[in-house]
């Protein structure tokens, strides 16, 4: 979680061969991050510059296990060093299940407890634009909804999607390791 602008954009790594090029992107996007702040008069430039960029490569993987207390470790120092190159901290949200939605009305609203409001906006989503999910739900889709409507249900990467779409206004930095997803 981190505190930031509510501007970003998506980067990850999934590979050490493509440290350098994470590297390297992270010092273009903290740049434009900061070039950003000296001009806030062109609402939208930020997307756009970044744009340009390649993507990261990126493997999604999912971890069978929970990793031990040395590669997490690692993993956290490596997510703290790129947190630092943008020029942001990690903020520790409550862990209730509702971390993703506390983690966005922070971003949005600068406060997390506002966490009920963006689920229920992302709910609404989901039930408006059906075509664009259902395909990404591994149930039936009344009951994925049903489920996630309740209080300390984990977001997963489909709530997450319908977040960045229902919310124009943010570009989510999502930041990967290779050994864990850190979820924002």
């Amino acid at each position: 979680m981190t505190e930031s602008h509510s501007t970003a954009s998506v980067s990850s790594s999934s590979s050490l061969n493509s440290s350098f090029q994470d590297t390297e992107d992270d010092h273009t996007i903290a740049a434009i991050l900061a070039g950003d702040e000296n001009s806030k008069t062109d609402q939208g430039k930020l997307g756009k510059r970044l744009s340009h960029l390649d993507s990261v490569p990126h493997t999604p993987r999912i971890n069978g296990e929970i990793p031990d207390v040395n590669d997490a470790t690692l993993d956290h120092e490596r997510l703290s060093e790129r947190l630092a190159t943008y020029g942001l901290a990690e903020l520790q949200m409550e862990g209730d299940g509702n971390c993703q939605f506390r983690a966005l009305a922070d971003q949005l609203f600068r406060n997390p407890e506002y966490h009920k409001h963006v689920r229920k906006e992302i709910i609404k989503q989901l039930k408006h634009f059906r075509k664009l999910y259902e395909g990404y739900v591994p149930m039936k889709y009344k009951s994925y909804l049903k489920k996630m409507k309740k209080s300390g249900e984990w977001g997963d990467h489909v709530t997450l999607q319908a977040a960045a779409d229902r919310t124009t206004t943010i570009n989510l930095l999502l930041l990967l390791t290779d050994n864990m997803n850190f979820q924002l």
